[in-house]
């Protein structure tokens, strides 16, 4: 590989501000709305030209597990668009988030991409953007990194792996889409890889395996705030690093190009959908798993299991269950347990989660934090990451406040915040 040296120039300081979030996601937009209701002057930076992530421009079907409490309800609340309030319309929810952000006094700034960092020794300072107004600097004094793959985490020097602890093996990308047309009278919809019908042609997910193109091959299907219409989380990209641009490349082509098969399969062989048709796409792929970034504590499948109760907790009431798509191929991994995950008691979170190795001023928030392989196919979902930016965004004001690093913080402090607005064990 050839080298090119870009000229020094100058950078304009487009912004100094208390926190700074880079990330529009569920843990990115919690935490940039938590952190400027503590009354701390807030920017949030994404790279798309929406708020949400994956609940948004990803068109995710609804907020997955049996997380309680803490500000995903409020955005349950504030979104609903139907009797089920976990059903995402990812329309109204773009709205009613930015309705959120101005509300609590964020500066956000969209169409933007942070892409390099500012350091001092081990202290991170600022970050550089790109954006059409060009090359940019902002100055801060915490930063959150919501990012999904921890790009500003790692670019600051935190140690982190990817994938499975084994072998480097990440889960699969999928780009979600909606059909409409769906007599949703008849139709059946498995909402997960164990669960499976009887249809005129035989076993539903044995058919998928069949006639799918692979790695496609189950059939996940959920219902929608619109009549007629139903998200399908059903294509399937294996062997893909959501931190390579030429991945995310493939991966956007591959399941694209799955999506015909799996519309005819659906018109040939599940009741309700004969004469169903695609709508709309997702804007971004949907990347499950990357960077596992090395924090002051890293939670474990059996602290999951165990239901732990840490003294630092940060995050609390949350539950969902193993869901490790297959690594290989299609459906659930063989570490995967979603009906049988045997834990019905929610968890916690620990804040030392948060806070990452040898960088200060940094916090972690969302499927990038300090976690195995396995805990992160339960904490990876958009409920747990919302109250993950809420504890991480509400942290990062209070460092600003007291004027402490992240990793001296008083969690007592954060614990008392969170219990006022009805967070606890």
């Amino acid at each position: 590989m050839g080298y090119y040296t870009e000229p020094a120039k100058q950078i304009p300081i487009k912004a100094e501000v208390d926190v700074l979030v880079i990330g529009g996601g569920p843990a990115g937009f919690s935490a940039a709305v938590n952190a400027a209701r503590q009354g701390v002057r807030t920017m949030l930076i994404e790279q798309t030209g929406s708020v949400g992530g994956m609940a948004t421009v990803g068109l995710m079907s609804h907020w997955t597990g049996d997380t309680k409490g803490g500000f995903y309800e409020e955005i349950l609340e504030r979104s609903k668009d139907c009797d089920d309030p976990k059903i995402i319309n990812p329309e109204k929810l773009k709205t009613v988030m930015l309705d959120m952000l101005y509300e609590a006094g964020v500066i956000l700034q969209l169409y933007t991409f942070a892409c390099d960092v500012i350091m001092e020794d081990n202290v991170i300072r600022g970050v550089i953007t790109e954006s059409k107004s060009g090359r940019e600097a902002i100055i801060t004094k915490i930063i959150v990194d919501a990012s999904g793959d921890g790009d500003i985490a790692a670019k600051a020097g935190v140690p982190y792996y990817k994938g499975r602890e084994t072998d480097g093996k990440m889960q699969p990308m999928t780009l979600m889409f909606k059909v409409a047309g769906v007599d949703t009278e008849r139709a059946v919809l498995p909402g997960s890889f164990e669960t499976t019908f009887e249809v005129p042609a035989g076993d539903l997910q044995t058919l998928a395996k069949r006639y799918l193109p692979h790695p496609a091959g189950h059939v996940l299907l959920y219902r929608s705030s619109l009549p007629g219409v139903v998200t399908c989380n059903m294509t399937n990209c294996i062997e893909v690093d959501g931190t390579k641009v030429e991945d995310l490349t493939k991966a956007e082509y591959v399941c694209r190009k799955q999506i015909e098969p799996i519309v005819n399969f659906l018109r040939n062989f599940v009741p309700g959908f004969e004469n169903c048709y695609v709508i709309s796409s997702a804007s971004i792929i949907g990347v499950r798993e990357t960077r596992h970034f090395e924090g002051e504590y890293t939670l474990t499948e059996d602290d999951i299991l165990e239901a732990r109760v840490f003294d630092d907790w940060a995050v609390t009431k949350a539950h969902f269950n193993f869901d490790i798509h297959n690594l290989t191929g299609s459906g659930l991994d063989e570490t995967g347990v979603q009906k049988l995950f045997p834990q019905k008691k929610a968890y916690t979170i620990p804040y030392r989660c948060f806070v990452p190795k040898k960088v200060d001023n940094l916090l972690l928030a969302g499927r990038n934090i300090s976690g195995t392989h396995k805990a992160h196919s339960n904490f990876r979902v958009m409920p747990i990451c919302a109250n993950m930016g809420q504890a991480v965004g509400i942290a990062a004001a209070l460092c600003v406040k007291y004027d402490v690093k992240p990793r001296e913080l008083d969690v007592r402090k954060l614990q008392a915040v969170l219990k006022t607005q009805g967070v606890e064990p």
